[in-house]
């Protein structure tokens, strides 16, 4: 078998529920990677998009990495037995040459085709994704459900609390028992007001976590700890600059409750310097690194592993992005939860159409691959977008 192409294509994506929000002009990339394995007389197609909440990495997915792909010899990207995509050494290739440091958003454009080919391997296989990666890491204990929390909670210009608490009402009404929100854009008083309304409606401050989006410094990072903590919130997350390990460790070392980091780290070696010098307590923080964004898998495996052996806990690790992609990760490795967007970023908003919440969490995609195709706006993105396919 063989990568017959690979396609990228670049579209606006939102993230706001609400259409009538600017979102900055928000951008992700598709990828698809066609085989040459026919299933009911079509190519297996294998598809991936570079998560949420940063911009599209078209011209490095063109020019970089897809022609290194294309360009490899077919047994540089198949497994021993030569019938299915190995996605290991697949990416192997894409990171051939490539210097250390200087992970900007290479990585994000490496994470993206690395979904592709997972998702392509998993087709192939007639396996969901958590089914093969189980099998190919040795890990075959795998839970049926997956635990999971709301991501959300922007800021509505105008009527904010109202809208606020209407969203948090409506997580809950979904099944999701936790949230986050978003904080720092505002006065610290309104965030206080904020936390107050999405807690009430949730029934416990302890279910909620807030994100300040990098927004403090040493001051301010001190003053909203000092306003955060009689709430004894599940988690404060992305406090300041995410390489101002400095600042971290401050406002790590006056707050008690949880804090949460890494979604903004992209490397080993970044992770390495937030476990060395962020001042996270192992016993309960929470690390945010998005599999996607960290190279894909195989550079989400190395900060895992190496953790790990560090004493970090795997129920620590509840990865960034609220995709499909990190739910078969997180029951895979046995991680502690995964994010849900439910109706931020759309069309990649919430997991599967038939996906139900509950207390336990949301039970694992069956369907061979990532299980795009079983949520029907993200079907659709990916239809209108390789038409040829």
């Amino acid at each position: 078998m063989r990568i017959k192409d690979i396609l990228e294509r670049t579209i606006p994506i939102s993230r706001y529920a609400d259409s009538c929000i600017p979102s900055g002009g928000l951008t992700t990339s598709l990828v698809a990677v066609v085989t040459d394995v026919l299933r009911n007389g079509k190519p297996v197609v294998g598809y991936g998009y570079s998560s949420v909440g940063r911009f599209a990495q078209g011209g490095l997915i063109r020019d970089r990495f897809l022609p290194r792909l294309m360009a490899a010899r077919e047994e540089m990207l198949l497994d021993d037995a030569g019938t299915n995509l190995d996605p290991f050494r697949a990416w192997e290739v894409m990171m051939a040459d490539e210097k250390p440091g200087g992970h900007g958003e290479r990585c994000v454009a490496v994470g993206t085709l690395d979904m592709a080919l997972w998702d392509a391997a998993a087709k192939i296989g007639r396996q969901p994704l958590w089914q093969l990666l189980s099998e190919r890491l040795d890990r075959p204990t795998v839970k049926p459900s997956v635990r999971v929390y709301a991501g959300g909670g922007y800021r509505y210009p105008g009527n904010d609390i109202s809208r606020l608490a209407d969203e948090m009402r409506a997580f809950v009404d979904l099944g999701f028992t936790h949230a986050k929100i978003k904080i720092g854009a505002d006065e610290l008083v309104e965030d206080v007001r904020r936390v107050e309304a999405a807690a009430s409606s949730l029934r416990d401050s302890q279910r909620l976590a807030v994100d300040a989006i990098y927004r403090y410094d040493r001051v301010t990072g001190t003053a909203a700890a000092s306003a955060l903590a009689p709430f004894k919130l599940w988690w404060f997350e992305d406090i300041c600059d995410p390489l101002d390990f400095e600042t971290q460790a401050h406002v790590a070392a006056l707050y008690e409750p949880s804090i949460a980091a890494g979604e903004a780290l992209f490397s080993l070696a970044e992770a390495k310097l937030l476990d060395a010098h962020g001042g996270l307590r192992r016993e309960r923080d929470i690390l945010e690194f998005d599999p996607v964004h960290c190279y894909g898998l195989p550079g989400y495996l190395k900060i895992v592993e190496h953790l790990s052996h560090k004493g970090w806990p795997r129920h620590a690790f509840w990865p960034h992005g609220g995709q499909l992609f990190s739910l078969h990760v997180v029951a895979a490795l046995g991680l502690g939860g995964a994010e849900v967007n439910p109706f931020a970023f759309h069309p990649f908003c919430g997991l599967t159409d038939a996906a139900q919440v509950t207390s336990e969490g949301v039970e694992l995609p069956k369907a061979p691959g990532i299980g795009f195709e079983l949520n029907c706006a993200v079907r659709r993105c990916f239809e209108t977008a390789f038409t040829d396919l």
